[in-house]
């Protein structure tokens, strides 16, 4: 999302102000300044209120939410349609889930198509206020939260406006450990060479474990920005921190 609004910005000539929380790898700011976007970093808070607010103070021009925007989600709805060309009948689409708007995206798309698919959201186990949310039949105030390698997902509560859509779209929910995320980033380099990040790995992650279900069940990787340093380690066998 943030290199696609740098990578945007530079071909309309106009500026861009990508704001990221203290934990993103550098990897991804590294990619967004060569993009042309001007990076500022944050404490996670900070950044979680302006994710929640829908603003940030300071900067300037249009707010791009990367989350709730109705244009954003309905470009993650393409992911949805891509799928059901490729694989017309799956019995599972599991989706990391970070803010909400990947996974209302996709599974709008496939509803309308190909409504008996289940769509199920994947979070990690440090922030899952879906997995929370949906086990109490409502949205959940906060829920214990600690940032992790898995930087792209997890959050210590749903957004209310993406919880009412997520509701009404999608079948369960999992999460999955730190040690499980880890064991699918090595996979996905070693089997199929593809570097996924923490977020990315959730729904391999959990199709792995089994508690998915068996059948056609597919997942979505949804990026792999990495710092080198953090592949290295958990390729070594390590699971890291944050």
């Amino acid at each position: 999302m943030a290199q696609g609004v740098a990578w945007a910005a530079r071909e309309l000539g106009v500026p861009a102000t990508i704001v990221v929380p203290e934990q993103a790898p550098e990897t991804k700011l590294r990619a967004i300044e060569r993009l042309g976007g001007r990076v500022v970093k944050v404490p996670y808070k900070r950044w979680w209120q302006a994710i929640e607010e829908a603003r940030f103070e300071g900067a300037e021009g249009l707010f791009v939410h990367p989350v709730q925007d109705d244009l954003v989600m309905a470009g993650y709805g393409t992911i949805g349609l891509e799928i059901l060309e490729d694989l017309p009948d799956p019995d599972v689409v599991l989706v990391p889930y970070g803010g909400g708007g990947l996974t209302v995206g996709i599974a709008s798309a496939i509803r309308a198509l190909a409504p008996g698919v289940q769509v199920c959201p994947v979070e990690p186990e440090t922030g899952a206020p879906v997995a929370a949310s949906l086990a109490a039949g409502e949205a959940r105030e906060a829920v214990d939260y600690r940032a992790s390698f898995v930087d792209g997902s997890g959050s210590p509560r749903v957004l209310p406006r993406m919880w009412e859509l997520a509701r009404e779209l999608v079948d369960r929910s999992f999460t999955a450990s730190l040690d499980e995320v880890a064991g699918a980033i090595r996979l996905l380099v070693e089997r199929a060479r593809v570097v996924a990040e923490g977020a990315g790995a959730l729904a391999p992650a959990v199709a792995l474990s089994g508690r998915a279900g068996t059948g056609k069940i597919v997942c979505v990787v949804s990026g792999g920005n990495i710092d080198a340093s953090r592949l290295a380690a958990i390729l070594g066998g390590r699971t890291p921190g944050v």
